[in-house]
């Protein structure tokens, strides 16, 4: 069962019963995205290419997604975003979320609600943001040198710890392209043990607000494999 609640700057959460954490920060939700998956990931890699393959784990409530087509259109980015989520969060819940309102993007309400009803195909959000939400475990993924930037939002360690071990992580390994970056609120150091050990650059950056640090991981061995290019799983648009 999911509870909704709302976070220190205004911003709504949920907070699962079945695994007994938030979905983001108490202290901040739309201040944990813009720290953690905006400022660290996007434009980071942004700045170097305003064309880029996005992977979330752990799509959840949405916002690290729209927060990214928000700040996408402003800054001219083309973006192709995949959202992994297990357990997507259903309608009726996803209409209490506040983030259109509190993001003053009212405007864009039907864009934050495509992004949880379409599920499993291919959308194009606008001329330059294309989205899918994938249904599946992170356990299933398999995804090789296509993606620029992984937002791991993955539950806590204490909560699954199975999705910060190293099996997991050499799947984001070798989903990244080289040079492309993992960021995530976690920092813990067995986990950075683990990127480490699988070739992995290991950042260790401030966190958001009651956080000290945060985790960005870039991918700096080059990769023997070749890039896959099918339009299924590579969908970045012609500029």
């Amino acid at each position: 069962m999911l509870k909704l609640i709302k976070t220190e700057d205004g911003s709504h959460t949920l907070h699962s019963e079945q695994f007994g954490v938030t979905y983001h920060s108490i202290y901040g939700a739309m201040q944990e995205t813009q720290t953690v998956f905006l400022d660290a990931g996007l434009y980071h890699k942004g700045q170097q290419n305003p064309k880029l393959s996005i992977l979330e784990i752990g799509f959840g409530t949405g916002l690290n997604a729209f927060m990214t087509y928000l700040n996408a259109k402003e800054k001219g980015y083309n973006i192709a975003y995949t959202g992994i989520e297990a357990y997507p969060v259903e309608g009726e819940l996803v209409r209490q979320l506040n983030y259109p309102e509190i993001l003053n993007a009212e405007g864009e309400e039907a864009v934050f609600y495509k992004m949880h009803e379409k599920r499993n195909e291919w959308i194009q959000l606008n001329e330059t943001f294309k989205f899918i939400q994938e249904v599946t475990t992170f356990q299933e993924l398999e995804k090789n040198n296509l993606y620029d930037i992984v937002y791991y939002d993955a539950f806590a360690p204490n909560a699954q710890p199975e999705l910060w071990d190293q099996v997991i992580l050499e799947k984001m390994y070798n989903a990244l392209k080289p040079e492309g970056v993992l960021v995530t609120y976690c920092a813990k150091g067995s986990f950075k043990r683990a990127l480490k050990a699988l070739g992995f650059q290991v950042e260790a950056l401030p966190g958001p607000k009651n956080k000290r640090e945060m985790t960005r991981a870039t991918k700096t061995l080059l990769s023997t494999e070749p890039t896959i290019s099918t339009q299924e799983d590579s969908p970045l648009l012609e500029q």
